[in-house]
């Protein structure tokens, strides 16, 4: 039985009594039931239907968020093959919740980047809910650097509530780490494609997302804070994370008409974590148009236009 959000209710009332006609069906009774249980599906997807397109920011989140939402691990295994993790950013050690390395998309070579979550309690604590420390960051710029010296597009797939804010961190140059790997990222003379398929939060997701082109998952958001720490900060009360969300312009939807991001990337009904093979398939094409796209320019056309790109997004900001 999936995990359902709060504004789901509806749905998992619905989906309760199909699971518990099934049963009764598989049990052999004589009474056929099966036109009922289509009558039922029907009905549950178009309440999906319904409530996913007009969904608040806030539900939004909750979906970014949502505990079966395939992470980077899926998107790799699904997406990239013969990919080789590296470890180490060669400077202080090992950060979990950056995985940076080597793999095929189609049989390109390209290098890989992103943040993993984690998909329970064990796993989420080892990669530090996506939190990235300094070497996290590190470990990127070193295996950009070897996209660059040969000629490997990059793809990063962004999914982080932010950096990790803690003292540690902070001593160890957390903030100098971000603003390399951003800086890493705008001077590549190599073809970048970021996606964010969860959440994209802050210098965090920035950091590995200064990209020729910045898609998002339909679902998806991208912040320069997270809503519980904005509303902390304006309010001192994370409680009225909702109450911000609605104005921080946060959804895929939002920033593409900003022209923050290039393009949107249809989720499956009822958000990716309903139908993984079904969000995976979309990434793929976007990614497989995307590189296509980038492989007719040189490496000086492919860094102006990344400067370009980002340039303008402060003046029309302004």
């Amino acid at each position: 039985m999936p995990s359902y959000l709060e504004f789901e209710k509806a749905v998992a009332d619905l989906e309760g009594q199909i699971k518990e006609l099934r049963s009764v069906s598989e049990g052999g009774d004589e009474v056929d039931i099966s036109e009922e249980i289509r009558r039922l599906e029907g009905k549950g997807d178009e309440i999906l239907k319904n409530l996913y397109s007009k969904l608040t920011p806030w539900q939004k989140t909750q979906v970014a968020r949502h505990p079966d939402r395939p992470h980077f691990i899926d998107y790799q295994k699904a997406l990239i093959t013969d990919f080789t993790p590296l470890a180490g950013d060669r400077y202080f050690g090992e950060d979990h919740a950056v995985f940076a390395g080597l793999g095929r998309f189609e049989g390109q070579a390209v290098a890989v980047i992103g943040q993993e979550k984690g998909m329970n309690t064990e796993t989420r604590l080892k990669h530090n809910f996506g939190m990235a420390r300094p070497e996290g960051y590190r470990k990127a710029i070193r295996v950009m650097d070897l996209a660059e010296r040969y000629d490997l597009p990059v793809i990063s797939l962004v999914d982080t509530a932010g950096a990790y804010p803690g003292m540690g961190a902070e001593a160890r140059g957390q903030a100098e780490a971000i603003a390399r790997s951003t800086e890493k990222c705008l001077n590549l003379k190599v073809p970048m494609i970021s996606v964010v398929i969860g959440e994209g939060g802050s210098g965090g997701a920035i950091a590995i997302a200064s990209a020729n082109r910045v898609y998002m998952l339909e679902h998806s958001i991208y912040s320069v804070i997270s809503p519980e720490a904005g509303a902390s900060i304006l309010w001192r009360d994370s409680t009225r994370a909702e109450d911000i969300a609605t104005t921080m312009k946060i959804t895929a939807q939002d920033l593409l008409g900003m022209e923050i991001v290039d393009g949107i990337i249809p989720e499956p009904l009822g958000g990716a974590h309903r139908d993984h093979d079904s969000v995976f398939a979309s990434t793929h094409e976007q990614l497989k148009t995307a590189l296509g796209d980038l492989a007719k320019f040189d490496g000086d056309a492919l860094k102006k236009q990344r400067h370009e790109k980002f340039l303008a997004m402060g003046r029309n900001l302004a």
